[in-house]
């Protein structure tokens, strides 16, 4: 019997695609959409419609992760009749530009929904999960979560958190028989860089000058790679990993990059090696 899924950020790009990708493949997704009768009203009447057509079992969760009462209303409700065995937390947001010309407000919008989103999304789940003793989190991040990139200062920032608290929380609940990993996508072809958000100190931006227009080179260099519509950089290549990562039967990988790897892929390896002498270290003290 197929598992029972939530899938955060369900509207869009990665989201929307493996919200379809595992439904066809047979479990139920519970997508999770905020302002389902709002500015996303036009989508949800579209995945109903597909659901019907493809008789599969998908079902629109209100579900804005900036929100906690949100959060737990949705979560509460989905565990009244199901189970959730399985959370992707997807719901991200890209700023992009001046890294100094972000306001801590802008910060703190990036942050509630790259970072607390998540750490929200599980810390609700979680004692659902630790009561049955299994459970699996598969967190978006990014090849920005392990390098930093100029223009994209905010971004990598709260991405590097995500990465080290699912990695910390990774080894802290696999004695309840819960996993906990990341997924680290390169460059892929999703809505994020058709505007993403920029920076909103018009005083910083004008000290800076030329500098300033690095925000549009960047973005442009990446909608001209996706213009090409590389395999490598098609979204579905997120969602057809990520199902591969809950179906696999041996020891998932605490981290999986997809596409571009920008040599993410070494600096995983060679992280590893310290990694695990740290956790053979600590093991007696934080393990039961």
């Amino acid at each position: 019997m197929k598992k029972t899924v939530l899938i955060t950020g369900a509207s869009r790009g990665i989201g929307l695609l493996t919200t379809k990708k595992l439904a066809k493949s047979g479990y139920k997704v519970f997508a999770g959409i905020r302002d389902t009768k709002g500015r996303n009203a036009t989508i949800v009447k579209l995945l109903n419609e597909y659901t019907i057509s493809n008789n599969i079992q998908i079902i629109i969760t209100e579900m804005d992760v900036t929100d906690e009462s949100s959060v737990n209303k949705a979560i509460k409700n989905i565990e009244e009749t199901n189970t959730i065995d399985i959370v992707i937390n997807n719901a991200g947001v890209m700023p992009v530009g001046i890294t100094e010309a972000f306001t801590i407000d802008d910060y703190k919008k990036c942050m509630d929904i790259n970072v607390y989103g998540p750490a929200l999304t599980m810390r609700t789940t979680l004692p659902f999960m630790r009561k049955r003793k299994s459970g699996l989190f598969i967190n978006i991040s990014s090849n920005a979560g392990r390098i930093a990139i100029p223009y994209f200062g905010i971004y990598c920032a709260s991405k590097f958190a995500l990465e080290a608290y699912t990695e910390a929380l990774h080894y802290e609940v696999e004695s309840f028989g819960i996993e906990a990993i990341l997924i680290e996508p390169g460059g892929h072809g999703t809505d994020l860089v058709s505007n993403p958000p920029a920076p909103s100190d018009e005083k910083v931006l004008n000290d800076y000058g030329n500098l300033t227009y690095g925000r549009d080179k960047i973005l442009g260099m990446f909608q001209e790679m996706f213009a090409q519509q590389d395999n490598s950089t098609d979204a579905q290549n997120v969602a057809d990993k990520i199902l591969e990562l809950i179906e696999m039967k041996e020891q998932r990988p605490m981290r999986t990059t997809v596409g571009h790897t920008m040599g993410i892929d070494k600096i995983n390896q060679q992280s590893d090696i310290a990694q695990v002498g740290i956790i053979n270290m600590l093991k007696p003290v934080y393990s039961k």
